[in-house]
């Protein structure tokens, strides 16, 4: 994987992005098969916002994993923007060789070029593999989320 990038997704990404979010216990539970109108204007909600990035990793233009960066300004921390990581994904078969890690490493340099204070993240309470892995990288459980479906 010595010809990994991170890269902005582009529109032709899409098909390739969402078959990644697909590719996961509870991505299969979730309507991720087609491109629709629905992801067209979140694909482009996400592109047109100067602090979302649609990142994927890309490996001689086979996409090996994908990630969105949100960049958050808030009041605290004395004004500090943080950057929030959501919906991470390695391909399934292409788990467990360190392509996650180089995702994540890649995202926090990021956040520190960027001034961030914090770099923050949830991950379902049933992903327990990626528990494991977001503390392996320093990642603590110092909150409890919740959602409130709409």
């Amino acid at each position: 994987m010595s010809d990994l990038i991170f890269r902005e997704a582009v529109r032709a990404d899409l098909p390739a992005v969402l078959a990644l979010l697909a590719d996961d216990v509870l991505g299969k539970a979730r309507d991720l098969t087609e491109v629709d109108a629905a992801y067209e204007r979140a694909f482009a909600d996400i592109t047109a916002d100067p602090r979302n990035h649609l990142v994927v990793a890309d490996s001689g233009g086979e996409l090996l994993g994908c990630m969105q960066l949100t960049y958050i300004p808030g009041l605290g921390r004395h004004g500090a923007e943080r950057q929030l990581i959501e919906s991470v994904r390695v391909r399934s078969d292409l788990r467990g060789q360190g392509i996650g890690r180089k995702m994540m490493t890649w995202a926090i340099d990021q956040a520190k070029q960027r001034g961030c204070a914090l770099v923050q993240l949830t991950t379902d309470k049933t992903r327990l593999d990626a528990h494991r892995f977001y503390l392996g990288l320093g990642f603590v459980a110092s909150h409890e989320g919740m959602k409130l479906p709409l």
